[in-house]
């Protein structure tokens, strides 16, 4: 490894980084507005600039330099500081006074880097540019005027996202970023360009104007809109979630959230929860917790246990699910299942469910197969993983599934199921790259297994995996933040109990009486029949509205609450606000439901519910760690369909009851619209 010095000492740095990486090895920072170490180099800022002996005999742009053997590096000489003094006043020449009005105040780059770097006037008399702002949809706000043209918003749209729908017309003064054509961005990550944003040319619309970063309160969290679980944060003001952004964890999500993690947050505010209900003469009445419970208590008095079932919804938290598992078998009851889109996993081996080789792993993989699954729509942050191992070279993808738009060339070889057992026997061109392949990656995705014939497709998927020690290739891709959690405590039918579709069929022909719905708004609620609903959710979606008792729950951000990402890794989301009006956290309104029901669960603190959670699966005492689950045999040989693998997304942009209850996501999805139709 060459050896450097660095403002008068050695360092030594791995080979081919750049001066700029050296230095931040070495502790000694280094400004930059265009370099990003998840971008392509650009070297268009010139704020990097040092001293590089021997080499040229001006100052060097550090970003775009690599290191050399015996290279001295100066970064803090006069020579330096007069020359980033200067690229300062450049970039100011042209940039408005905004910062009072500005929504990047506080958190700008431009501010930062003129306090160390900046004159106290100016020495330019001219006109100030002025440059027209661009309507990039509903998402992204700009004020081009204070463009210093980095160009990191192009190069994360061309290589993160996939949709190159920027670029930089005209030169020298004329120079402007702009659309190639005047629509909205059509990418899920267009939100990310307002972080990578270094001034405020790009700020988010939707909070615009709202509140200043030291305003509110900063909590960690995961989200939940997916089944990645991104790591996130929500910032908050009095009691009212203002924002959320990305946090760094390179094992899950890089520093990218979708749109849809980072905007739909507008929908906590609206057709909240927030009183207990009661049906009476057909419609919902306001009541006490008291009432709420007696009359559930009323209701199930002498009901036998096998005539109650339970429904998971896809953003549940792991404690209330073992809360409501406790309580189904208190109750009798082994109509359980929290696979509410009807996927035929089953909670056995845990390496038939998860992501085995962790998300990290796509960067290791050099042949992957896409089986029935739309990673764009089901999981947009790991679609641009897959689209970075892409673009890193030498990976053949190719999909199984209907054709879908993704961002990087995929092979289609075919539709259904019949294409999946052409490539598990070797037939076709991309078998022969399969076979040839060291880390094989195949991701099944919910259109495969939500189907009458999933479990036949999944032994089949099963056969295409490699496992070795180092290496687990095969892969479910889940679109529910609940769903591994829920397997992983065996929230399944128990012997002789009834999966989703047995559920719904049982209520229509009056064989179940009483059906619990843990915000599970994603089923036909019309098929539920006579049955006596309790709905326990924080929306007044589907399930609310079928429900004869709704007990008022909190969302992901109002209540400390565990879960386990599509990899198996167990995360952790913290309370960032309070739940409105009487809501309740919704372990705790079980706990207190079992005692109305004379089935007291055995415990009554947060900590004691989470122990309970390890007793249950040992899982849950790693926080934060990936690791292969079990392997074994899962899946079940037999007949498969010749109906093609669908996505179940048809609209990205309202999957659940706080995106659908959200105003900006329904912007978003008219602007998609009104784009598809001027397209045609």
């Amino acid at each position: 490894m060459p050896i450097v010095k660095i403002d008068g000492k050695e360092h030594e740095v791995p080979a081919g980084i750049t001066i700029l990486q050296a230095c931040e090895i070495a502790g000694v920072e280094i400004p930059r507005f265009c370099y990003h170490e998840r971008l392509s180099i650009a070297g268009n800022c010139r704020m990097c600039l040092v001293e590089v002996k021997p080499g040229p005999p001006k100052p060097q742009a550090s970003c775009a330099m690599p290191v050399a053997d015996k290279q001295e590096i100066i970064t803090n000489s006069a020579v330096v500081k007069k020359a980033r003094n200067g690229v300062m006043e450049f970039l100011l020449i042209n940039h408005p006074l905004d910062c009072p009005i500005c929504d990047q105040g506080g958190e700008c780059d431009l501010q930062d880097q003129a306090m160390a770097y900046g004159y106290d006037r100016s020495r330019y008399a001219e006109n100030k540019r002025a440059v027209p702002d661009k309507e990039l949809g509903p998402l992204v706000k700009t004020s081009m005027n204070r463009c210093i043209q980095c160009t990191r918003c192009v190069r994360f749209a061309a290589e993160v996202a996939g949709v190159e729908e920027l670029g930089a017309t005209g030169r020298g003064e004329a120079m402007e970023i702009t659309t190639y054509v005047k629509h909205a961005l059509t990418t899920e990550l267009s939100g990310n360009m307002v972080d990578l944003c270094p001034v405020g040319a790009l700020t988010s619309k939707p909070y615009a104007y709202e509140a200043r970063p030291w305003e509110m309160r900063k909590t960690e969290s995961v989200d939940v809109f997916d089944g990645l679980g991104s790591a996130i944060r929500v910032d908050v003001r009095g009691n009212v979630v203002m924002r959320v952004l990305p946090r760094l964890n390179d094992d899950v999500n890089e520093e990218w959230i979708s749109d849809k993690t980072r905007h739909a947050i507008d929908g906590l505010r609206y057709q909240r929860l927030d009183r207990p209900y009661v049906r009476k003469a057909g419609k919902l009445v306001e009541a006490t917790w008291d009432e709420a419970f007696a009359a559930i208590a009323a209701k199930l008095q002498g009901v036998d246990g096998r005539k109650i079932a339970a429904i998971v919804g896809d953003q549940c938290d792991a404690e209330s699910m073992v809360a409501l598992k406790d309580l189904m078998a208190a109750l009798g009851s082994p109509n359980v299942d929290c696979r509410q889109d009807g996927s035929k996993l089953q909670s056995g081996p845990r390496g038939g469910y998860i992501f085995n080789a962790g998300i990290r792993g796509i960067d290791q993989a050099d042949a992957i197969l896409l089986v029935g699954s739309n990673p764009r729509l089901e999981s947009p942050v790991l679609n641009a993983r897959i689209r970075k191992r892409y673009l890193s070279g030498k990976c053949a993808i190719a999909s199984i599934g209907v054709p879908v738009d993704l961002t990087y060339p995929v092979e289609r070889l075919g539709a259904g199921a019949a294409t999946l057992r052409d490539v598990a026997e070797g037939r076709g061109s991309f078998a022969e790259k399969w076979k040839g392949a060291k880390n094989p990656l195949v991701i099944v995705g919910p259109g495969a297994l939500a189907r009458e014939d999933g479990a036949a497709v999944l032994a089949l998927a099963r056969s295409l995996a490699t496992v070795r020690d180092d290496w687990n290739g095969f892969a479910v891709l889940h679109t529910a933040a609940s769903r591994v959690g829920g397997l992983d405590l065996g929230l399944v039918p128990g012997e002789g109990g009834r999966d989703v579709a047995g559920i719904l069929a049982g209520a229509q022909r009056r064989e179940i009486e009483a059906v619990f719905l843990l915000a599970a708004d994603e089923i036909d609620t019309s098929s539920l029949g006579k049955a006596f609903v309790v709905y326990i959710g924080h929306h007044g979606d589907a399930g609310a509205h079928r429900a004869d008792v709704i007990l008022p729950g909190a969302a992901y951000t109002e209540k400390p609450g565990t879960y386990v990402n599509m990899e198996g890794r167990v995360q952790l989301g913290q309370r960032a606000a309070y739940p409105p009006g009487d809501a309740r956290e919704d372990w705790a309104i079980l706990r207190a439901l079992s005692e109305r029901l004379g089935k007291t669960l055995p415990y009554d603190t947060l900590d004691q519910v989470r122990a309970r959670l390890i007793v249950v699966n040992r899982v849950f005492a790693a926080l934060d760690r990936q690791s292969p689950g079990a392997w074994g045999e899962f899946g079940k040989a037999g007949t498969m369909s010749d109906e093609p693998f669908e996505t179940p997304i048809r609209n990205f942009y309202m999957t659940d009851p706080i995106s659908r209850a959200s105003r900006t996501m329904a912007e978003c999805m008219a602007s998609r619209q009104q784009a598809a139709v001027a397209a045609e």
